[in-house]
């Protein structure tokens, strides 16, 4: 089996699993060229898919076979919050497929869910007859019934798959994964970690379990790989090496600008492919539209814990409603205690800022999480959504390690003395 447990998210270089070979009749004829099939892991690097796992596939006369089952899937987006959606093959988001350029593949795909569905291989190059647009590419594949995708990868890079029939509601529910194909020489494109992370927004309203696949604007749980903050799994490097982090997004509107603290990177590749090292080009922040992919690559040389995320501030909060009033700068003084006769309990929030909300502990309907953050080494970690770590440490860290600043290097209160000596005078006028 391929699944990957949470440990090997550190590992990068474990094999994808035992295969099996089993002699069978001549496949149809390929529109292109099959190659002898190769694994990740012999010669390339098994891509980490950060709380996700990849999909088992079985060499059959020279074939590799997948088996994707779509059904609804019970989901933990966060702590605290669980969805019923659908999925694949038990998860949200689908398991990762990958493969290496020439390879025949043939994926059979079983519907289990209410509702007729397909699979559309977003990117991929292939025959008409595989692009799994219902109606125009094929008939969609009722419930109970098991369809056959087969076609050689003539490309290598970043991509997806998705349902392409009533694919609003499809993919709102969950159903999406990543197509991850490997060059079939390997050598130029050597990393040591090689991860990969797709985008996703959601609608579930406080207090329910169901996704909203007809909301069109305003999206309140953002995840990778199917997860908010702070239940998204850090990506974990030894100093020194060299990483590729792989970015697709399959949000229904929005497109996300990820940002990296504490590096400049290389942006390699597009959905279309590789892009020449001469026309490659320097960011940290790389927008990722919807329905694309990104690479980017970057020498991990600077220790530390730094934050992975999107910039669209509203896209790193969880479950954050837009029908409160604005209570910034209102003067309070006295209202508590007035409005408590009345409501007992009240306290007026906002008005000094809305920091610090997730440490407050105050009970919110079941199966929600408004401002849940999560914890670090110096306390709350003010964030959510669409947030993760890059863990970069002198030797390679677990999950739970925390990175330890040397003497000198670590923002704290200002000494007196020293503010005197710079002449900074807090005693006038800031303004």
């Amino acid at each position: 089996m391929l699944a990957r447990s949470a440990a090997a998210l550190a590992g990068g270089a474990l094999l994808l699993g035992e295969r099996s070979e089993t002699q069978a009749g001549a496949s149809p004829e390929p529109q292109a060229r099959a190659s002898r099939p190769q694994s990740p892991g012999k010669g390339h690097l098994p891509v980490v898919t950060p709380n996700g796992e990849n999909l088992p596939w079985r060499l059959v006369g020279g074939v590799k076979v997948y088996h994707l089952i779509a059904e609804p899937v019970r989901h933990e987006l966060a702590p605290g919050l669980s969805v019923n959606a659908w999925g694949y093959n038990g998860r949200v988001h689908g398991p990762t497929i990958e493969a290496v350029e020439g390879d025949r593949v043939r994926i059979y795909v079983t519907n289990r869910l209410p509702e007729p569905t397909s699979v559309h291989w977003h990117g991929i190059l292939l025959p008409n007859g595989m692009d799994g647009v219902t109606g125009l590419n094929q008939r969609p594949i009722p419930p109970g019934e098991t369809y056959r995708y087969e076609f050689t990868l003539r490309q290598h890079g970043t991509h997806m798959y998705h349902p392409h029939f009533d694919e609003m509601t499809q993919q709102a529910m969950g159903m999406m994964g990543l197509f991850i194909i490997h060059p079939r020489d390997p050598q130029p494109y050597r990393v040591d970690r090689d991860f990969a992370i797709l985008l996703s927004e959601w609608q579930v309203k406080i207090g329910t379990a169901r996704p909203d696949p007809g909301e069109m604007v305003d999206f309140n749980i953002l995840t990778m790989n199917g997860r908010a903050f702070p239940g998204t799994e850090p990506l974990c490097v030894r100093q020194g090496e060299k990483v590729r982090i792989r970015l697709g997004n399959l949000s229904a509107m929005s497109h996300h600008p990820i940002h990296l603290h504490g590096y400049k990177f290389m942006v390699t590749a597009t959905d279309g492919g590789k892009i020449a090292p001469s026309a490659q080009w320097p960011e940290n922040t790389v927008l990722v539209p919807v329905g694309s992919s990104r690479d980017i690559e970057f020498a991990a040389d600077e220790p530390g814990d730094w934050a992975l995320h999107c910039h669209m501030t509203h896209h790193v909060m969880n479950q954050m409603g837009h029908d409160i009033p604005n209570m910034i700068g209102m003067d309070a003084d006295g209202l508590d205690e007035k409005i408590q006769r009345l409501v007992p309990g009240y306290m007026t929030m906002g008005h000094t800022g809305m920091g610090g909300m997730g440490t407050m502990d105050m009970p919110v309907p079941r199966n929600s999480i408004p401002m849940l953050g999560g914890e670090g080494p110096f306390g709350h970690i003010d964030m959510g959504g669409m947030f993760t770590i890059v863990k970069v440490h002198p030797t390679l860290p677990g999950a739970d390690d925390w990175y330890e600043q040397p003497p000198g290097t670590l923002a704290d209160k200002a000494d007196a003395e020293e503010m005197r000596r710079d002449g900074i005078d807090l005693g006038g006028d800031s303004g």
